[in-house]
């Protein structure tokens, strides 16, 4: 299985100017035709509440059917958002009924106060539907350390719990969006013991992302019904590879989360040990969650190149991981790949600073796409500058980095680096 970054609150000490991304810029995000699949007993309502966008959807409610499951996992940030440790607590308390999603604002680094707008939000939305506070999920992205506008959000429940539709996930989707220019979503349907089961998802993240829990914000949902011990461990197998496996700047987030919901709604597909069933519906959540990974990464902040870095032959996953990330992280690396510019000195001298212990050089290979760049302590003899140049110049491009030590691997995604990512976060609070 191939492992792949996640997230994205920003900090208010950006500088100021207009955002250049489409929903930065206020106006109304508009869904085009998606391809997705509505999950029986998953219920999802969008409106605007003018947290930070003017006209535009920025708060989302999810309402799981009564004897759903729900697992999560968070961000590993020290300074993790009110949401975050609110979310936790009521998911260790209770079985979560619904979701309350907020874009615009992260509701981080905002001490008490934030804490006890936080608790408002959930007491609110529990008032408008009927439920319990600690059944509510809170969950917010968008600026840190600004404090979030409890007014308006209120304001804008009842349009949202109103609209509550299993055909919802394109609007919310869009609504979740921060610099994000796309909605992230993707859908699997398959077949368990004759009986056609939906895992649908969407996500958002396009900077400060590389997770170290799970995503940005991800969203997951299947109408089976799964013990709740079991869809935690499904959760977990799913991000390792994905959401934990990407990074667009190594910056990890104060918000990251990621939520799988079973409904149950699917009576016929009940999954209560390991078995065939758990397996099939772990793979299908395993590729929702791959295909929103990768999208969070092409969509990365002035992103104009998808790269898959594969590092083979580590002695274990931690060697392996650290070399991936030494050249994913690198701005060399990253800009040369905004350049076209087969600079592959850059990229050795990354494996060469990753800190691999006693490393021999003459057995390290390095390729760029087919080619072979460095073999035997230096440049390939084979090696050509147009062969490099014609990798160089594709929209996605794959390094492979052959250690010579062990027989573990790790794959890791990122993306460039271009003038509009500083563009776009040092205007990011206009």
């Amino acid at each position: 299985m191939s492992p792949v970054p996640v997230a994205q609150e920003k900090n208010t000490s950006s500088a100021v100017a207009s955002c250049s991304r489409a929903s930065c810029a206020g106006e109304m995000v508009t869904t085009q035709e998606m391809d997705f699949k509505p999950v029986s007993g998953i219920r999802l309502g969008t409106a605007a509440a003018g947290i930070k966008y003017p006209n535009r959807n920025d708060l989302v409610v999810i309402e799981m059917a009564p004897g759903s499951s729900c697992a999560a996992v968070f961000t590993s940030n020290a300074f993790c958002a009110a949401p975050v440790v609110v979310a936790r607590e009521h998911l260790a308390e209770t079985d979560p009924r619904y979701l309350l999603i907020n874009s615009g604002n992260a509701n981080a680094g905002t001490g008490n106060g934030g804490m006890a707008v936080c608790n408002a939000t959930c007491t609110a939305l529990a008032a408008e539907v009927g439920c319990s506070a600690d059944e509510v999920l809170p969950f917010s992205t968008g600026v840190i350390g600004e404090t979030l506008p409890l007014d308006r959000l209120t304001a804008a429940l009842p349009t949202a719990v109103s609209g509550l539709d299993e055909n919802g996930w394109p609007n919310a989707a869009a609504a979740i969006m921060t610099t994000d220019t796309v909605p992230k979503l993707a859908s699997r349907r398959i077949d368990v013991a004759g009986t056609s089961i939906t895992v649908t998802g969407m996500a958002k993240g396009s900077g400060m992302i590389r997770p170290d829990m799970a995503t940005m914000l991800a969203y997951v949902a299947t109408d089976a019904k799964v013990d709740p011990g079991l869809l935690h461990q499904c959760l977990e197998y799913a991000v390792a590879p994905s959401f934990n496996s990407i990074t667009v700047d190594g910056d990890t987030s104060t918000n990251d989360a990621c939520v799988l919901m079973a409904s149950g709604a699917n009576s016929a597909v009940v999954i209560t040990e390991p078995d065939a069933a758990y397996t099939a519906l772990c793979e299908a959540v395993l590729e929702v969650c791959m295909e929103l990974a990768r999208a969070i990464v092409k969509d990365g902040e002035g992103a104009t190149k998808l790269v898959e870095i594969l590092v083979e032959g580590a002695v274990d996953s931690a060697e392996a991981r650290k070399v991936a990330y030494t050249i994913a992280h690198s701005p060399l690396v990253k800009t040369a790949l905004f350049a076209s510019d087969p600079n592959w000195g850059r990229i050795l001298a990354a494996v060469g600073r990753a800190g691999v212990e006693q490393l021999d050089i003459d057995g390290v290979r390095i390729w760029l796409g087919d080619v072979c760049i460095v073999r035997d302590g230096g440049r390939a003899p084979d090696y050509t500058e147009q062969a490099g140049q014609a990798v160089m110049d594709l929209g996605e491009i794959a390094i492979r980095v052959e250690l010579n030590r062990g027989s573990v691997a790790t794959r890791v995604l990122t993306c460039d680096l271009s003038y509009d990512y500083v563009k776009i976060n040092a205007e990011y609070r206009t």
